[in-house]
């Protein structure tokens, strides 16, 4: 039988150097993962053009496919009870 954390999704975090509330959420995501076991990538968004004119004073921000699921802060029973309900 497979694990279940396996099938947990892969989240993304937009983020950027020198943020300390994007170093805050990725601390307490990376406590999150040690406890759930879902994939991250963090995306710098200064690195694209793009990115950077989406998100600019909106980082950090974590997302789901097209869903956002925290800006600024993270609501770690939230983030608990989506990653249940989806999984």
């Amino acid at each position: 039988m497979a694990d279940p954390r396996e099938q947990l999704p892969g989240l993304v975090l937009y983020s950027r150097q020198y943020c300390h509330l994007c170093d805050d959420m990725f601390a307490s995501l990376e406590v999150l993962r040690g406890e759930l076991g879902f994939g991250l990538e963090v995306i710098d968004v200064d690195a694209e053009p793009e990115l950077e004119r989406r998100y600019n004073e909106l980082v950090p921000v974590l997302m789901h496919g097209g869903r956002e699921l925290a800006r600024w802060r993270l609501d770690a029973s939230a983030l608990r009870a989506y990653l249940h309900d989806i999984s």
